[in-house]
């Protein structure tokens, strides 16, 4: 029993010419190489089961690469060139808070002496770090478990005790 046809992908030269190319390039993504594979098969008038055969993927996964191409897909593709259409879509969640320069102005936090601060301790405390940078002004909120995380990466992370 054969199911309804998958939308046509019509290809301009120009499109064809760059999708061929991202394919042979040695540089080219695999994620966006198999990407482009699967327009150029469904250019070529290939459904979605048999280029999922013949690229040992899921059909879904080429029936979402080729709506997705189409513009049918819930994104705003229009203007974008070739290789922008088949990159990731954006993930979701809010954008990051804590900048590179925060994290800067925490870690040099961490290399001061707590006593230059007026705290009554010899040694950073994850929770001593996190009330402070809050009381610079530094960031509006940081748990003191993300203070010591931020600090791992960092060069002073020795000052922090991880107890905090």
């Amino acid at each position: 029993m054969r199911g309804p046809k998958p939308p046509a992908v019509a290809l301009t030269a120009a499109e064809r010419r760059e999708l061929e190319a991202l394919v042979g390039a040695h540089r080219t993504p695999q994620q966006r190489a198999l990407r482009a594979r699967i327009i150029l098969a469904a250019a070529d008038g290939a459904n979605n089961a048999e280029i999922g055969r013949a690229l040992g993927i899921a059909a879904d996964t080429a029936r979402q690469w080729r709506m997705r191409w189409l513009g049918l897909a819930a994104l705003p593709l229009a203007g974008l060139g070739v290789a922008e259409r088949l990159a990731d879509a954006p993930r979701p969640g809010g954008p990051c808070r804590i900048t590179a320069e925060t994290v800067c102005l925490i870690t040099a936090l961490a290399c001061e002496a707590p006593a230059a601060s007026a705290r009554p301790i010899s040694q950073w405390s994850g929770r001593e770090l996190a009330d402070e940078a809050v009381k610079r002004g530094i960031v509006d909120r940081l748990s003191p478990r993300h203070a010591c995380r931020l600090l791992q990466r960092g060069i002073c992370s020795r000052t922090v005790s991880a107890t905090g």
